[in-house]
């Protein structure tokens, strides 16, 4: 299997080196700092203390040719640089840069990077991700006095009918209702309610606004 050589051994580089060496994939793991490079390599059978801006020591550690090289240095801008510039000459493919900002990508990518990665905006992206997909409540417009709610059935409702959770909440109606099985848009008003189930809400704006704060109070 070809190698793939990570430069930088910070946080994230670290656990680039890690997992790709979780998957069978023959790593090169190279940084200064030699504490990094002795706890890296309990994870990859390839590690190196080294000057990543010198071509010579880039080459007698076998990272010249490759198809793929990260190069994950952190603040130090001008040793990223460098560092893509002598893995260019050294004939490195696919060299995979990270940057601290956008005019650091940019340099990185007019020197010879096939890619630029920005990983705390990456990280930001998986963490709206995240967010988005746990959100319990979800107030819908409907038109300008009507609004639909979407809520995973929680401790208030479960175990409770239809019927039960209508006449506590009066103003408002269940129009569809989601289990495990399916979408269910006639709703059974003797249908006991289960953990997880998705109950829809029908009803005017003040009175989905006051249920969606009594339940974001719970």
């Amino acid at each position: 299997m070809k190698s793939v050589a990570v430069i930088g051994l910070g946080k994230f580089g670290f656990y680039v080196a890690k997992s790709l060496a979780k998957l069978n994939i023959t790593v090169i793991a190279v940084d200064s700092d030699e504490e990094k490079v002795q706890e890296i390599s309990r994870y990859v059978d390839n590690a190196f203390i080294l000057n990543s801006t010198s071509k010579i020591a880039l080459e007698e550690v076998g990272i010249y040719n490759l198809d793929t090289v990260i190069v994950s240095i952190g603040e130090n801008i001008e040793s990223s640089i460098l560092t893509v510039m002598a893995l260019k000459d050294l004939n490195n493919r696919n060299i995979i840069a990270k940057a601290i900002n956008p005019t650091h990508g940019e340099i990185l990518s007019k020197i010879g990077a096939f890619k630029v990665m920005y990983p705390e905006e990456i990280a930001g992206k998986i963490l709206v991700k995240q967010l988005i997909e746990n959100i319990r409540i979800e107030e819908i417009d409907l038109c300008n006095n009507l609004k639909i709610l979407k809520v995973f059935a929680d401790v208030v409702f479960v175990d409770r009918s239809i019927k039960d959770i209508e006449a506590f909440n009066p103003n408002v109606k269940v129009i569809s209702l989601k289990n495990e099985h399916s979408w269910n848009i006639t709703v059974d008003s003797e249908y006991i309610v289960q953990k997880d189930d998705l109950l829809v809400f029908l009803g005017e704006n003040s009175a989905i606004e006051l249920l969606s704060k009594s339940l974001c109070a719970k």
